[in-house]
């Protein structure tokens, strides 16, 4: 044993003794309020915890879910502990940082616990450092760095972590003894032991960063999914799959990705031909797409602790209501198609964490109805639309950016309505709106009923709700009010126009 190992430990058993008595700054655990504490490091969290003992010893919750989630600390999902129990003071381990997230804790003794920041982004570095005794604990996010010397013998260091360790995954070490760091040791490095691993382990300089969890978006190939890869970006961590890609109805689904290492998944992708669904070819797409995959990729997100962000339509609402639909109105889809995007919405909502995005009339690149009708208007046709439908349009750009704010805002979980904003309209008021835009007579737009419409038409025809209003109070209220529909649709026509042939 060094000096200084034996300097500490007579102070330690000293201390210890003062504790019995009730004497002395260990008797401090003693008496502490439940206590959340922000660190410099983004979602490093330090808590000091509610100690009961006396002269025979003491008690506490180390980790009681209910009321750490309600000091904000999202339920991790812990599924393994781990203890390292060290009987010498001054054992030092090295700055490791895993893909996973741990509760850390001590049991009995005391330790030096070291943090520093090893993800992508502005705080790459960013040091914490603290002692931690049976009366704190700190929650380590994925990522940061996570390291520890002990002040006292018999130190039992306990860990809850959200993940079992792989040989896949990707870690990141940093150097004890990094100048850059500069972690101030109680005990210097030169008087402990420490592994040759983590003697070994490279500078901050030549570190490779982890990257932040993986965004996952499903049905990148449709209206919605352009929209959201000019909103996300191209970054690394996103992937972006068509069903070809990935086939989320797969028994193997649950192999097709280490599901751990995503944050988000962002299901895009939908049976949305409905007439077709009302065949009975379309009838079993239409329930593969729309019902059976949610419920695949709901089972995956909730097992692994992912946010999925499943989008919705006005289509599950019969439309007779006579004002905007709220969340939280009574589902009551009229076709095959409302049906499986109900059944959708109820598999999506198994998922502890999930967003639930109601939708209607939905416009972006690709075929859609404001491009129909400005072909129409360009090449002198004068069409017949139905006037007896009102909703409100919803341009994918809006829809990709409220999802976005949904989750970097971490708004509570749940159902949210988004469509633009501004009075609805029926289909044929917008068909008028977008002959006038483009410079064309709206006069030539006749309205017409919904039966008159499809009185003509040669296969099934599903029936459509009249009110496809949706209330936008619920997504105000978060932080993100949509454009005007009017405004949107007035900027789409000018782009189609400048960029007609």
């Amino acid at each position: 044993m060094v000096p200084r190992q034996r300097e500490l430990v007579g102070a330690v058993q000293g201390r210890r003794r003062g504790v019995l008595r009730g004497e002395g700054p260990v008797s401090e655990i003693f008496g502490k309020a439940l206590q959340r504490i922000e660190t410099p490091i983004p979602g490093l969290v330090l808590f000091e915890l509610p100690v009961h003992g006396d002269s025979r010893g003491w008690f506490k919750e180390n980790w009681q879910r209910e009321k750490m989630v309600a000091l904000g600390l999202e339920d991790f999902g812990p599924v393994q502990n781990n203890i390292s129990f060290n009987d010498a003071v001054g054992t030092t381990r090295g700055i490791h940082a895993e893909p996973w997230d741990k509760w850390v804790s001590v049991a009995t003794g005391r330790i030096f616990g070291a943090w520093v920041d090893l993800r992508e982004g502005p705080t790459f570095g960013a040091v914490f450092t603290t002692e931690i005794d049976p009366s704190r604990a700190i929650f380590v996010p994925r990522g940061v760095g996570n390291s520890y010397q002990t002040l006292e013998p018999d130190t039992a260091y306990a860990y809850l972590v959200n993940d079992h360790w792989s040989p896949d995954a990707e870690y990141a070490f940093l150097n004890l003894a990094d100048e850059t760091v500069a972690v101030e040791w109680p005990i210097p490095l030169s008087e402990v032991e420490i592994s040759d691993k983590d003697r070994a382990h490279p500078r901050l300089a030549d570190v490779t960063p982890i990257p932040p969890r993986k965004i996952l978006v499903l049905g990148a190939a449709g209206q919605l999914g352009l929209a959201l890869r000019k909103q996300l970006g191209e970054a690394p961590h996103i992937e972006y799959a068509t069903r070809a890609d990935l086939d989320v109805t797969s028994p193997s689904l649950d192999e097709a990705r280490r599901w751990r290492d995503y944050g988000l998944i962002i299901n895009a992708a939908a049976f949305t031909a409905v007439d077709l669904a009302e065949t009975p070819d379309g009838r079993e797409a239409a329930w593969s797409a729309n019902a059976t995959a949610v419920a695949a990729i709901s089972r995956i997100a909730d097992r692994y602790g992912v946010t999925l962000v499943h989008v919705s339509s006005d289509y599950v609402f019969d439309g007779t209501q006579d004002d905007a639909y709220s969340e939280s109105a009574p589902l009551r889809p009229l076709g095959v198609y409302g049906q499986t995007k109900a059944a959708g919405d109820l598999a999506a909502s198994t998922a502890a964490r999930h967003y639930i995005v109601r939708t209607s009339w939905v416009i972006g690149d690709g075929s859609n109805f404001v491009r129909t009708m400005h072909s129409l208007a360009r090449r002198g046709i004068d069409p017949r639309v139905v006037g007896d439908q009102v909703g409100r349009l919803t341009f994918t750009s809006d829809l990709a950016e409220a999802i976005v704010h949904l989750y970097r805002s971490k708004a509570a979980y749940g159902i949210y309505n988004v469509t633009g904003t501004g009075e609805p309209a029926s289909w044929a008021q917008v068909a008028k709106d977008v002959f006038r835009l483009a410079g064309r007579e709206p006069e030539r737009v006749a309205a017409v009923s919904t039966e008159d419409y499809f009185s003509s038409a040669p296969g099934p025809v599903a029936d459509r709700p009249r009110n496809s209003v949706l209330d936008l109070s619920k997504i105000v209220a978060s932080g993100f009010t949509p454009r005007p529909f009017s405004e949107s649709l007035a900027a789409y026509i000018d782009h189609l126009e400048r960029n007609a042939e």
